[in-house]
């Protein structure tokens, strides 16, 4: 694949990307309007008394992380929308843990900026949508009673690292690479027949404002990237890639399992060799991948990443 997706050198970024970095400006202002004119308060929008009712799926039962498996066809119905309930609040609490890390990085990088700036204004705005996505996640996953679902240790610790020092490209492509595998998989779940009205819901709020956010990080890291030396590049390219495997790693949470009755272990090896699930990972990277491929982001070591993430 990689050899097929645009990929070029840091002698041509500055061509490449120039005339995105003049409208720079324009795309924060079309961003803003758009913002003011099509934006959502979970706290109305979503019916948080409705009852979950019966029967229902947390996700597309396509998306689980055990579809397709010997497991799955042995586990009752029950077993699996509780799985699905409990996937879809672990995949919610990695969402608010990292849109946390983003936030703190937008305020980072846009501290005593020039405030008359559409940039610094939509930065902002995207902090303050920021927030209401993770309280709407929290009270989704307190609705569900699945909570407790955090990264790893190991992952809260790189991501407290992460967001005081990345910067620039470096802190947009993860951002970017973080909502654009949530909005793949909720642009499902939003028309889901069999998933819960409150995901449905709290999905299509996310992927309206997400599609904001992702032109923003993409437009912030085309403009960080002009005249960006080769060195920089590749480093940023593996860094980027590392977030990705922390992020996509984190997603569900070992414990989702247990909740539904299954045996962990046996579940976490059928999940691992899934291909079902990894073939779903790949269709739905494919753009994503296109992005980072014109950014010079798909290098050697960045490739392996993706590749063992079954993204590439």
């Amino acid at each position: 694949m990689t050899s097929t997706l645009p990929n070029p050198t840091t002698d041509h970024l500055g061509a490449a990307f120039s005339a995105h970095e003049r409208d720079g400006e324009a795309v924060s202002a079309r961003l803003l309007d758009s913002a003011a004119q099509l934006s959502y308060d979970p706290a109305t929008e979503v019916d948080w008394d409705e009852p979950l009712g019966e029967g229902l799926h947390g996700l597309n039962p396509e998306w689980s992380t055990l579809y397709g498996t010997k497991l799955w066809d042995e586990m009752t119905e029950e077993q699996r929308v509780t799985l699905t309930r409990h996937e879809v609040a672990s995949i919610m609490s990695t969402g608010i843990w990292f849109e946390m890390i983003l936030q703190q990085m937008l305020l980072r990088e846009h501290y005593a900026g020039d405030t008359t700036r559409k940039d610094f204004q939509f930065a902002l705005t995207e902090i303050a949508d920021e927030c209401r996505h993770s309280i709407m996640f929290a009270r989704a996953c307190e609705k569900l009673g699945a909570t407790g679902y955090s990264p790893k240790r190991s992952g809260i610790e790189l991501g407290r690292f992460f967001k005081t020092f990345a910067g620039a490209e470096r802190a947009f492509g993860a951002a970017l690479v973080a909502e654009e595998v949530l909005d793949v998989m909720q642009r499902d779940w939003m028309r889901g027949e069999d998933v819960l009205p409150m995901i449905r819901t709290t999905s299509r709020i996310h992927v309206v404002e997400e599609s904001r956010h992702m032109t923003y990080a993409r437009q912030e890291m085309r403009e960080s990237l002009v005249g960006a030396s080769r060195a920089r590049v590749r480093s940023s390219a593996l860094l980027i890639a590392i977030v990705t495997s922390v992020v996509v790693t984190n997603l569900v949470h070992r414990d989702v399992y247990t909740a539904a009755g299954l045996d962990a272990d046996r579940a976490e090896r059928e999940a691992a060799g899934n291909k079902h699930h990894q073939a779903m990972m790949r269709t739905s990277s494919r753009h994503l991948m296109a992005f980072l491929g014109e950014c010079g982001m798909l290098t050697g070591p960045a490739v392996a990443i993706y590749r063992r993430l079954h993204m590439i």
